[in-house]
């Protein structure tokens, strides 16, 4: 999500236009979703600590190779690998997250795990937009920071955990997607990230009448959204816990395509633009949790599987996105594709309120097969 900011600066290094620069999220977001069950199943019997600690290597490492890249070609293939660590880590951190808690706290948990990713964009995003002011690279040598603090912070600090008591094949972490309830979750999540990122990736272009190009207030913007971001994280974890899953997806939801209906007024200038960089990812986050545990709460036995089926959805959502906000821009103008957003996420509203009519307890019709009930055995 770093590259938002610098996306003008990619694609003059490079020689590409900011469309091609943007699909540099659409393949590390297209990776990551095909990634993660693939690598899910192959890493099945390791120790959670050993995959976590893996899998942040892996990802430090391409970021690294992402600032060295000489050409468009070469930095496309060390998003591939970046996406293959963030594919391998994501899943497993948000299904520990889930089976280490009571039920009654997983969105909590979630949204302590959410709320990383939601620092990341408050604090990342907004200072990866200053410190690449001049040279985008050394954007990249931040996030190759960062991942090397978070592995010197889980080497420190993480126990060791059980090894899973079962390794399931491709096969089992696809079963749950016969199950209507696990498939309308998953299309749900893909729809969400589709509406954010179609206009988040090109957040840039979305706020210059507001910017006038200028990258001081484009990092206020970013650093305002993603303090809103992390508000709506935990705040949307307390909301789940205390209101259930599908009143926090339809609410916020619907609230999220009132205000993305109206930004391309408010993105016009400073003071509205911050106003909808506040409120817009406050409502934002808050879905994206209940959307976690919505689906962990199907079957919290089989959490892992549908945690990492849901996000491949989030992922593929991200993917898509890149190409339909280039697509928007080109058809609508650069003021006028923030409406596509809209239109999606009302898309997206429409199908959580048929597919959660259902009460959301039980179990998948169609299991994949457990070991044991064991909430740590259960991790995979």
């Amino acid at each position: 999500m770093v590259t938002a900011g610098i996306l003008p600066l990619i694609a003059g290094d490079l020689d590409v236009s900011i469309s091609v620069a943007g699909q540099m999220v659409t393949v590390f977001a297209l990776s990551y979703a095909v990634l993660a069950p693939v690598l899910a199943t192959v890493t099945a019997r390791w120790p959670r600590r050993r995959a976590l600690l893996t899998a942040l290597t892996v990802f430090s490492l391409a970021n690294a190779l992402t600032a060295l890249a000489p050409s468009y070609g070469v930095l496309l293939a060390t998003r591939v690998l970046a996406a293959a660590g963030a594919a391998f880590y994501t899943p497993t951190a948000n299904a520990v997250a889930t089976a280490l808690v009571p039920p009654e706290r997983r969105g909590r948990a979630i949204a302590v795990v959410m709320g990383g990713l939601t620092v990341a964009t408050a604090l990342g995003v907004p200072l990866g937009t200053w410190i690449g002011r001049t040279d985008w690279r050394l954007t990249m040598w931040l996030v190759t920071g960062l991942g090397v603090a978070a592995f010197a912070g889980l080497a420190l600090l993480l126990r060791e955990l059980p090894q899973p008591a079962v390794a399931l094949t491709l096969r089992d972490r696809l079963m749950p997607l016969a199950d209507p309830r696990v498939l309308g979750a998953a299309l749900t999540t893909f729809l969400v990230f589709l509406a954010f990122q179609t206009s988040f990736i090109y957040y840039t272009v979305a706020t210059f009448s507001a910017t006038g190009g200028d990258q001081d207030r484009l990092t206020l913007l970013l650093l305002v959204s993603g303090i809103a971001s992390v508000g709506g994280s935990s705040a949307g974890g307390r909301l789940v816990d205390k209101w259930g899953p599908r009143a926090v997806i339809l609410t916020s939801s619907t609230a999220y395509v009132v205000l993305a209906a109206a930004s391309p007024w408010t993105l016009r200038t400073m003071p509205t633009a911050l106003a909808a960089s506040a409120l817009t990812p406050l409502v934002g986050w808050s879905v994206a949790v209940a959307l976690i545990t919505r689906v962990a709460s199907l079957d919290p036995a089989n959490a892992p599987v549908l945690v990492s089926l849901n996000s491949s959805a989030l992922y593929l959502g991200m993917a898509a996105a890149g190409g339909t906000g280039s697509l928007a821009i080109a058809l609508f103008g650069d003021r006028w594709f923030l409406l596509v957003g809209a239109a999606l996420m009302a898309l997206a509203t429409g199908v959580a309120a048929v597919t959660t009519r259902a009460p959301t307890g039980g179990g998948p019709r169609r299991r994949a097969p457990e070991a044991t009930n064991d909430r740590t055995d259960a991790v995979t």
